[in-house]
């Protein structure tokens, strides 16, 4: 499985509709929860937290709440924002067969092959992203860079771990055309993920690209329905002396579609989105279906300028 573990910084599926689209000045809030059914069978071996594993499945759950932060600011010529995301999930794998690693070591301080199953509920890294997004007309485009911090709770030797462990930086560059006469959005994204090593297994991932793409069409003011697609490849091949399962470099590609409702909470509006996708297409990786539930809102906009009172005055 490519990537340490099969687990990347990027999880297909993660970009949609408006996807180029920076929002007005403000703080928002955005929960994304992410779930995962998958496996890597017929004997092909990973490494997971060290351990060398066969047969993998993997079922995941994983919340990725973020505030984000429209500044005031204009950066060549464009709106400046800031986000902060912090991850926490239970990912519960199971591996047919445990042939070498701490795992085996805890047990009889020999290889041998072992099945085994781990699920713990954990925190991932934090996430830290700085964004500038540009409008004209129904055009809209934004640049992103994030950053991975080592900080989440990391099990070395575990199969269940939420947190990467590895420093990660994210590049990326997104555009949305969106006709509001016709309910028309077309958005993609494309970025470039540069990984560190993890010093717990000392591995490290190589790099990889990714692009998001959505087609959506707004049915009603609230509604609206779509088709979507995600691709991920390894550019790299994964190195360092826990790589002891080879420098494999991974790809998949996902499609699926989405469906989106807006409604007032009180004054506030409120977004929920469902996508749904389906891995079709997988090299050194596992397979399985995706799902995203999202929901987001603004926590405060500035007001608009009242207009000035117009007082009349006989002469």
């Amino acid at each position: 499985m490519a990537a340490e573990g099969g687990a990347s910084f990027y999880l297909p599926g993660i970009n949609g509709p408006m996807a180029g689209f920076l929002p007005p000045e403000g703080v928002y809030f955005d929960n994304s929860t992410y779930f995962y059914d998958g496996s890597l069978r017929g004997g092909r071996q990973t490494l997971i937290g060290g351990n060398v594993a066969i047969d993998v499945k993997a079922d995941i759950w994983a919340n990725f709440a973020t505030g984000i932060w429209v500044t005031p600011l204009e950066v060549l010529g464009g709106n400046f924002a800031v986000s902060a995301t912090l991850p926490f999930g239970q990912p519960t794998v199971s591996a047919g067969g445990i042939l070498n690693g701490p795992l085996i070591n805890q047990v009889v301080g020999r290889p041998i092959a072992v099945s085994a199953r781990d699920s713990i509920l954990n925190i991932g890294d934090p996430v830290f992203t700085s964004m500038i997004g540009w409008h004209s007309g129904n055009w809209h485009w934004k640049v992103a860079a994030a950053v991975s911090i080592p900080a989440g709770a990391y099990q070395p030797g575990q199969l269940s771990n939420l947190a990467l462990n590895r420093w990660v930086g994210d590049f990326s560059a997104g555009l949305t055309y969106f006709d509001p006469s016709t309910g028309w959005d077309l958005s993609t994204v494309a970025g470039f993920t540069v990984n560190g090593m993890n010093p717990a297994t000392d591995y490290r991932t190589g790099n990889e690209f990714h692009i998001d793409g959505a087609i959506t069409k707004n049915l009603t003011k609230e509604l609206s329905v779509g088709a979507i697609v995600s691709h991920y490849q390894q550019l790299t091949g994964d190195s360092g002396s826990g790589a002891r399962v080879g420098s494999f470099k991974g790809r998949t590609t996902a499609v699926g579609g989405t469906i989106s409702y807006t409604f007032p909470l009180g004054q506030v509006p409120v977004t929920t989105r469902v996508k749904v996708l389906r891995e079709v297409d997988v090299v050194n990786r596992a397979r399985g279906t995706i799902g995203w539930l999202q929901i987001s809102l603004p926590l405060w906009v500035p007001q608009a300028p009242k207009a000035p009172q117009v007082v009349s005055a006989r002469y």
